[in-house]
């Protein structure tokens, strides 16, 4: 699904900023590195995480609260842009704004999660992103549900993963059933993260967890399973 980019003047001041202060820090070396570590998907421009947020509350010094629209527009220019540090940018401003979206930006995160993915940008999309949404709006659990069977595997890692900071709050019956429907699932990313679910469940409720894996034993992999119980 192709999305428009919203006007937005933030937008606009956010991008003329990030595109001057970003390629100065850049660094060949480190970009090589970073990229080789990412397994070349994507190219990098070399700049250190904290030295990148530091940079960042450069790039957003004295710029307004965004609604909707400016968030939408920050996410998908610095998407459309190579290096991998501009999405980095865009993950963080959605994490730090997600309560000024509403239910509806939640194909736009999709597109996110489906653009260059891999892990370094989806499970903040997952986590800090979706899953608030999701929290905010739970009739969005019923997306969830289908996004669980789709046929990217990081959409179904993102299914996995929202709820990964609800704790108390964590629909079990929607996370039991989620892990069991890809209990099977082939992908090294959706075996983690089903056993990375089911750790973080744990910590609230672990007799629920040593349960569901009990029970589920035959049809989780391994790799599952040991993680799901790694603390336990």
């Amino acid at each position: 699904m192709t999305h428009v980019v919203p006007r937005s003047d933030l937008a606009g001041t956010v991008m003329d900023r990030l595109v001057v202060v970003y390629p100065a820090a850049a660094d060949a070396d480190r970009a090589a590195k970073a990229a080789a570590y990412m397994k070349g998907v994507a190219p990098f421009l070399g700049i250190p995480t904290p030295e990148r947020r530091k940079l960042s509350r450069t790039v957003l010094a004295g710029t307004p609260r965004p609604d909707e629209a400016d968030c939408t527009a920050v996410a998908l220019r610095c998407w459309a842009l190579p290096e991998r540090e501009y999405h980095y940018f865009a993950a963080d401003y959605l994490r730090r704004h997600v309560g000024r979206c509403s239910s509806g930006f939640v194909p736009v995160a999709r597109r996110l999660v489906t653009t260059v993915p891999w892990w370094d940008t989806v499970d903040v999309l997952a986590v800090h992103v979706v899953g608030p949404l999701v929290a905010a709006d739970p009739a969005l659990g019923a997306v969830m549900d289908e996004w669980i069977d789709d046929e990217d595997v990081w959409v179904v890692r993102t299914a996995l993963l929202h709820q990964l900071r609800f704790r108390a709050a964590t629909d079990t019956g929607r996370l039991f059933d989620h892990c069991l429907r890809q209990a099977g699932h082939p992908d090294f990313f959706v075996r983690k993260a089903i056993g990375w679910a089911l750790r973080q469940y744990a910590a609230t409720d672990p007799d629920a967890v040593r349960q569901f894996v009990d029970g589920a034993r035959d049809r989780l992999s391994p790799l599952s399973v040991r993680e799901a119980l790694k603390h336990l």
